[in-house]
């Protein structure tokens, strides 16, 4: 893309409004200052060791919440649990079982015991991986639910969670995987199996600090690339697909992924609003509001999902119109309103009315959306709902 050297092509006010608002204060370069490249280098894989300390520091407080004696995931090739590479079977070839386990803390524990009933060979090298406390090798070809029923006779825990649920992350059991399962085991375990729902949302919605100052960086780069795709843009030239083409290349160059679809990342629309969509070589005008909404991933597992807006002044403009100013001093006063809500202890709900009685008073309801959604593993991850019923707790059964 050309660079644009005239005022009248200049992309401003909404731009700079919505580049101081996007980040928490302290957060941002000082004015002049280029953040350093190496900084943005995601070369390596920490995920091993995060994962580790995920499943030993953070897992037990999440069961302790809601309750939970045992989790209980079942991999297998192919098209397989969406947390399985947060425990380790992302390279099941049978049918695995991943079992977690909650206990007093012994020595070496931490609170957790984990096992896997897994196919020999496959087993093999789980077991030199050391993910979890213990491998049980099963015979190619026959069922892995005895392997699970003895381990659970074992344990004898009350509460058994199992990935079903509403959400897709957390609904990874098959329906032949839970009919297999069903049959197979004494009704005293499949009586006390629960969704395993509350469980992820919690454990996923808790990120450690190295997993923070990785999105941090990452969000950073995200958001600079969109600002640098505005600037080199020349309204009456520039397509959306030519803003697309220069981040897809931003993307190639550091060698990180899509944070979701390529069909749809990024998503660049100017003009009418096309929602979720691609790119489509339609020439950006002046007077014309630009969205890009783009995300990428980072060392193949943490992604980010950030939109940056944009107006093309028309001729003999020197401020975007004075109904879309107003709104978007509305948004910016709605959104400052949610973040002052975000404490330890408050709900996602809380936050959400926080930015609704803003939005009520302005005239801004109804719209379709909660105030907005976490992001990490997926760019919609599953952790702090914004919008949701109370928690319930499932009590011990006998």
């Amino acid at each position: 893309m050309n660079t644009c050297r005239t005022c009248q092509l200049l992309w401003i006010v909404l731009l700079a409004a919505m580049l101081l608002s996007a980040c928490s204060e302290g957060s941002q370069p000082s004015e002049g200052s280029q953040p350093s490249e190496a900084r943005y280098d995601f070369s390596g894989d920490p995920w091993p060791e995060i994962r580790s300390e995920r499943i030993r520091t953070l897992l037990p407080a999440a069961m302790d919440r809601h309750e939970v004696d045992a989790w209980l995931l079942v991999c297998r090739e192919n098209n397989n649990d969406p947390l399985a590479r947060h425990v380790g079977c992302e390279n099941a070839g049978g049918t695995a079982a991943f079992m977690f386990f909650r206990t007093d803390g012994a020595a070496g524990t931490h609170g957790i015991y984990s096992v896997a009933a897994s196919p020999r060979g496959e087993a093999t090298s789980l077991a030199e991986k050391n993910i979890l406390s213990e491998v049980i090798p099963i015979e190619r070809g026959s069922s892995v639910w005895s392997a699970v029923a003895s381990q659970f006779e074992r344990f004898a825990p009350d509460v058994i969670a199992i990935n079903t649920g509403s959400s897709p992350i957390a609904d990874g059991l098959s329906h032949t995987q839970y009919a297999s399962m069903m049959s197979a085991l004494p009704a005293a375990w499949s009586r006390r199996m629960v969704s395993a729902e509350p469980l992820i949302r919690t454990w996923l919605s808790v990120k450690l600090p190295a997993e923070v100052d990785i999105m941090r960086r990452a969000a950073e780069l995200t958001a600079r690339w969109e600002v640098e795709a505005y600037a080199a843009a020349v309204p009456g030239v520039t397509t959306d697909r030519d803003i697309a083409d220069f981040l897809e290349a931003r993307m190639a160059d550091a060698g990180v992924g899509d944070g979701w679809s390529p069909e749809q990342n990024p998503a660049v629309n100017s003009g009418e609003d096309r929602g979720h969509s691609h790119p489509t070589e339609r020439a950006i005008e002046p007077g014309d509001f630009i969205q890009t909404d783009f995300g990428i991933r980072v060392h193949g597992m943490w992604v980010t999902d950030i939109q940056r807006f944009a107006y093309v002044l028309a001729p003999g403009e020197t401020e975007p119109p004075a109904d879309a100013l107003a709104k978007w001093e509305a948004a910016k006063a709605g959104s400052r309103a949610a973040f002052e809500a975000m404490r330890p202890g408050v709900t996602g709900a809380d936050v959400d009315a926080a930015q609704r009685r803003v939005m009520e008073a302005n005239g801004s309801l109804p719209v379709m959306w909660g105030t907005g959604h976490p992001v990490g593993y997926w760019a919609h991850d599953s952790g702090l709902a914004f919008r949701v019923a109370p928690r319930r707790n499932h009590s011990k059964r006998a």
